[in-house]
């Protein structure tokens, strides 16, 4: 077990061990925004899809070493900063001089939050959609002239610049809007002053825990606005907010106008029209979404209705939420595959509601078969997911579908190696009815690429999931080059 210190303040300087990861490495250039000085570790800061989150950490003056324990022959930091994925006998452990205190992920986060004085913060989570909404608001507050700050889990490509990697903005502005991750409960060590809950799905935790987690984290914010997603509100339930500023919205066209006494905000339609994707919702003209799905709409109107509650006239939050650029690896289009011209996409689709709503998006943009390549970003979250996964996707395709199971992505960490990819593709494929055909098992990336070129014709479409690795995302390209590159 690793240990802890206890510490109440986020110290001088910091070594960040896998600094290279999506959270971590946002957190670092808080650290740096904060007036704190930085380095890290990692074992993939060599790997060439990684590159732009290191280019930018090198030019923010993060000094970065082997992960062996040199980094402790050049300074001795005030604070190791680790997570999950660490394992106890990592050297930058082992090595390190007596008397360093160790400080989780989450309570560095916390610590920086709380040296956020006097800002306004935006906290974002739910099982699904937390990355892209944290960042559309931030995106439609900073088209709103009001400068904030950002840290979230995606790289926004709006905030991309030579020197920074797209996850962290400083912003000079009043507010400060922070993805708030609920896979380890992190988010119960901070105190947001608004909130926005997107859903309650299926992930790390069973739904009644979800629900008993999001509440317990609006009960303990500020006094500012909770922005909740109608099924969700009513999952953690309505009269634990009777005192609360609580604004609902709902993910459904049928939505009712109110529920538990509150007034729901919902969509007025949702249509893809000519291979664009437009909505429209709460009476207002309609506009043009980044990205197909009627989730995206959801995700639309949950930012519009943040920003009238932070006081932002209609029409002006409209035209700052239609302006959006997006988040790298969220339904990106990587190209189309010579002679054939299907399209190819990229997403970081991970779990059962967010690959569903990936695969409708995509559905919504197809005339033909589907080709869903999966690989999963860890033997825990497969077994979690494994049978609601298995009935959703029953549901959803058809015979002449194809979804491509990868074997499992490893971070490290503790794990039991169980179940496999090609456990769980075996399985489907034994419990299906009618789809037998459709799920398959690729033990290599080759396997895969050949499968698409072997099968699929105009009209169908191809998309690439998976969490962690961004690697994926280069691989999406190379199917799309037909394996030229």
């Amino acid at each position: 077990m690793k240990s802890n210190h206890p510490i109440d303040h986020l110290p001088d300087s910091l070594h960040y061990v896998g600094i290279g990861g999506i959270g971590m490495s946002g957190l670092a250039q808080m650290s740096i925004a904060l007036g704190r000085r930085v380095s890290g570790s990692d074992r993939a800061a060599e790997s060439p899809e990684n590159a732009r989150i290191f280019h930018a950490l090198k030019a923010q003056g993060i000094a970065l070493y082997p992960q062996d324990g040199s980094v402790y022959e050049h300074c001795t930091p005030g604070a190791i900063v680790y997570s999950t994925a660490i394992e106890e006998d990592n050297a930058d452990f082992s090595k390190a001089p007596a008397g360093i205190p160790r400080i989780h992920r989450s309570q560095a986060l916390a610590l920086s939050v709380s040296a956020l004085s006097g800002r306004h913060t935006v906290a974002v989570t739910g099982t699904c959609g937390k990355t892209t909404v944290s960042a559309w608001v931030a995106e439609a507050l900073e088209n709103l002239g009001a400068d904030p700050g950002f840290l979230g889990g995606g790289l926004v490509n709006a905030f991309v610049s030579e020197k920074e990697a797209g996850n962290f903005k400083a912003g000079k502005g009043r507010f400060f809007v922070l993805e708030a991750d609920e896979s380890d409960k992190s988010l119960l060590n901070y105190h947001p002053d608004s909130v926005v809950v997107m859903n309650i799905g299926t992930d790390h935790y069973s739904k009644e825990e979800l629900a008993r987690v999001f509440r317990e984290f609006i009960l303990e914010s500020g006094q500012g606005v909770a922005v909740i997603e109608e099924d969700a509100f009513l999952k953690m339930g309505p009269e634990a907010f009777a005192d609360r500023n609580v604004v609902v919205f709902s993910s459904r066209l049928d939505a009712p106008s109110e529920t538990a006494g509150r007034k729901v905000r919902k969509l007025d339609h949702y249509e893809v029209r000519d291979g664009k994707v437009f909505c429209s919702f709460d009476g207002m003209p309609e506009i043009r979404l980044p990205y197909p799905g009627i989730h995206n709409a959801v995700n639309a109107l949950a930012v519009y209705t943040l920003l009238l509650e932070l006081g932002y006239a209609a029409g002006d939050s409209l035209k700052a939420v239609e302006n959006f650029h997006g988040v790298w690896r969220r339904f990106d289009y990587a190209g189309s595959i010579p002679g054939s011209g299907v399209p190819v996409y990229d997403d970081y689709a991970h779990n059962v509601e967010k690959i569903l709503s990936c695969l409708s998006g995509a559905r919504s943009l197809c005339g033909g078969r589907l080709f869903a390549v999966f690989q999963p970003h860890g033997f825990g979250p497969l077994k979690f997911m494994r049978e609601e996964l298995f009935h959703a996707l029953e549901g959803f395709l058809r015979e002449e579908d194809r979804f491509i199971m990868m074997p499992v992505y490893y971070a490290g960490g503790t794990a039991a190696f169980t179940p496999t990819s090609s456990e769980v593709i075996a399985d489907y494929c034994k419990k299906s009815v009618s789809r037998r055909d459709c799920y398959k098992y690729c033990k290599k990336r080759s396997d895969a690429e050949q499968l698409i070129y072997s099968q699929a014709e105009a009209g169908d479409l191809v998309v690439v999931m998976g969490a962690r690795d961004h690697s994926l995302s280069t691989w999406a390209e190379h199917i799309a080059e037909g394996g030229r590159i």
